[in-house]
């Protein structure tokens, strides 16, 4: 071969190589790792807002559209759900629970369906029998205002411990409200707690009493802490090693519960920064499955120490999100806590209870402007509501940066016609839950009277139209976590008796579904990631049995949770 066939070689064979591989590149497809087809899908997108089927590839959605486009992007190994026709919709964003403490829940006696003190005092008794002596008894859900009958005798409602006490004598109880803002105890636990007819009330807490001064075993608010300390105590001696293990029990407890009502991600209200070190070890382990938005839940002076420490956003593949603070202003109206502007209409001496001072929630305030975290206080009652509002107000207004607060009041269950416009004004969002209304409805008369309710009490109509973002949850495990409940009190305001509670102040289909999607990812700076089915943000999708936009009413709470899909992987299926 001459020196020019030789040259002629050498090039045209580099040339052939590069234009197979060429041809192989442009025809080689993109395929998806999972499509959705077949599917009602309500994308929460105002651009695209129908669709049949979703592509999935990696852990975002790769394409929204018909079925026969998406089609074409299934290979070999894409996974296909047929969603037969379903109710698509991005996955639901809880914007207001407690993850840990629903895990917990799972582990202790449910007290939510006892219909009488007695039947309590039973199931304790029960729970001591199968118990060593010396363990604690650990209950959560009761609330004396859905009793059958008012036990006698009685403060406010709430029975003595005698009958438990000597249901439990050797086990020390501690049963939890089911706003969590009280608790009931039995002789022992307060024996260990060394607490007696002489204790004073701690500052924004409430040891019951008798008339004759002899405490009853009721805590409320920050008196809980007495009882809860002593609790504390049987912990002290476990290693991290243990702690770690019955950390990640819990959470496999809360991921299992919150995925099976189709919930992908979980706004956590208020954990220690020792809880948080735990969940970002699970998560560096690969083992945190839903998306944690945690609100820090620690006293001024350990934020002051250490908050800039536990900033993450975005983390473990966004899921772990740290960059919110939890205060408290007030406490609960079940228990007569909430934060009045008039006094109760059932304790006409009492206007509720103020649990942190007004200068130590300003600064908090200011460290969290400071520090650059959202700042997300509990008020319940119009005048912790209203108090609340005037330290957003200075703290926002004094900011030398156009910051985006997006600041929020937890629950903001009533409030004063006069500070509605106020939370439009500040920006400041409403993180509320519907179940709540519905479920609280048969005490809220007693405790406001008509014509306080009428203009205050969970106004959720009145919020919206002045441009207020609500987002919704359910404050689980006060609650049970379900989003289709939550959503159908948000809509109909209906309750068990048939009744309807201010109907006019319902919220639509759309903007309840929206308050579970698009206004839980704002209200946690997620909106460019979460909240609709949308081309490049995470695959984190629910398939429900009922369409949630044109279902009936009374069809609404008979919708099963099918699939709950978090970064294109299945988490939940339910059973055929």
């Amino acid at each position: 071969m001459n020196l020019k066939k030789q040259i002629s070689s050498a090039l045209i064979i580099p040339i052939l190589l590069l234009s197979i591989f060429v041809s192989t590149s442009c025809t080689q497809k993109e395929y998806a790792k999972l499509v959705v087809i077949n599917g009602n899908v309500a994308t929460m997108d105002d651009t695209n807002k129908t669709a049949e089927a979703i592509a999935v590839k990696g852990d975002t959605i790769f394409a929204v559209g018909t079925n026969q486009a998406i089609k074409k992007l299934i290979g070999d190994s894409t996974k296909v759900i047929d969603a037969e026709g379903k109710f698509v919709m991005p996955g639901f964003i809880e914007s207001h629970a407690h993850f840990l403490s629903l895990g917990r829940s799972k582990k202790q006696l449910d007290l939510t369906g006892a219909r009488s003190w007695q039947e309590i005092v039973l199931l304790v008794a029960q729970a001591a029998d199968n118990a060593l002596p010396g363990e604690w008894v650990i209950g959560r859900g009761w609330h004396q205002e859905k009793w059958n009958s008012v036990p006698e005798p009685n403060v406010n409602g709430y029975p003595f411990h005698d009958q438990l006490s000597a249901a439990s004598p050797n086990n020390p109880v501690l049963l939890t409200h089911a706003s969590g803002h009280a608790l009931f105890a039995n002789r022992l636990a307060m024996e260990l707690a060394e607490i007696n007819n002489e204790t004073p009330n701690p500052s924004g807490g409430n040891i019951v009493r008798n008339k004759n001064g002899r405490a009853i075993g009721v805590f409320e608010e920050n008196a809980e802490g007495l009882i809860y300390e002593a609790r504390n105590k049987v912990s002290i001696d476990k290693s991290r090693a243990e702690k770690i293990e019955e950390i990640k029990k819990i959470v496999a407890l809360a991921e299992k519960e919150s995925f099976s009502k189709g919930i992908t991600t979980f706004h956590d209200a208020g954990e220690t920064f020792e809880e948080i070190d735990y969940l970002k070890q699970i998560a560096d382990e690969g083992n945190l499955n839903i998306r944690l938005y945690v609100i820090v839940g620690e006293s001024n002076k350990a934020l002051k120490d250490k908050l800039q420490d536990y900033r993450m956003i975005g983390y473990a593949n966004n899921h772990l999100t740290v960059r919110a603070i939890k205060q408290y202003i007030d406490g609960a109206l079940g228990s007569r806590g909430a934060w009045l502007l008039m006094e109760y209409a059932d304790l006409p001496d009492s206007k509720g209870q103020n649990v942190n001072s007004l200068k130590y929630l300003s600064e908090t305030a200011e460290i969290a402007a400071g520090n650059g975290f959202q700042l997300c206080t509990h008020a319940i009652g119009d005048r912790g509501v209203r108090e609340i509002l005037n330290i957003y107000e200075k703290e926002i207004e004094q900011s030398e940066t156009e910051n985006d607060f997006r600041w929020r009041i937890e629950h903001s269950q009533h409030i004063s016609r006069e500070d509605i416009s106020r939370y439009k004004d500040l920006n400041v969002i409403a993180a509320m839950q519907g179940i709540h209304c519905t479920s609280d409805a048969i005490f809220v008369l007693k405790r406001l009277g008509n014509l306080r309710a009428k203009e205050g009490a969970y106004v959720w109509r009145k919020l919206l139209d002045a441009g207020v973002t609500i987002c919704n949850g359910t404050d689980a495990p006060v609650e049970d976590v379900s989003p289709i409940n939550s959503f159908y009190a948000s809509v109909t305001r209906k309750l068990s008796t048939g009744n309807t509670f201010f109907p006019d102040q319902k919220m639509t289909r759309e903007e309840a579904l929206k308050s579970y999607t698009m206004n839980g990812a704002f209200a946690a700076f997620e909106e460019e990631i979460k909240g609709s089915i949308t081309k490049g943000k995470l695959a984190d999708i629910t398939i429900l049995s009922n369409d949630l936009l044109k279902v009936p009413d009374e069809e609404l709470l008979n919708t099963e949770v099918l699939y709950t899909i978090v970064g294109g992987e299945v988490k939940y299926q339910k059973k055929r």
